[in-house]
């Protein structure tokens, strides 16, 4: 996988997190703990895709 499909592909994952939070937290008693993991999984994804974007510009 080329560095520029993987970046593809993290970001398709980050959008998929950001929507499964939304959905979850639409929830009147949504799982706080299970949307703090998604937020985490969401801001690794995010680091994951900064560093490989400065990778390939240089």
């Amino acid at each position: 996988m080329t560095s520029l499909s993987h970046i593809s592909a993290l970001e398709r994952r980050h959008e998929q997190l950001e929507e499964q939070i939304g959905q979850e937290m639409r929830h009147p008693a949504f799982d706080q703990l299970k949307v703090q993991e998604m937020k985490r999984k969401k801001l690794e994804l995010k680091d994951q895709i900064s560093r490989l974007q400065r990778e390939v510009r240089h």
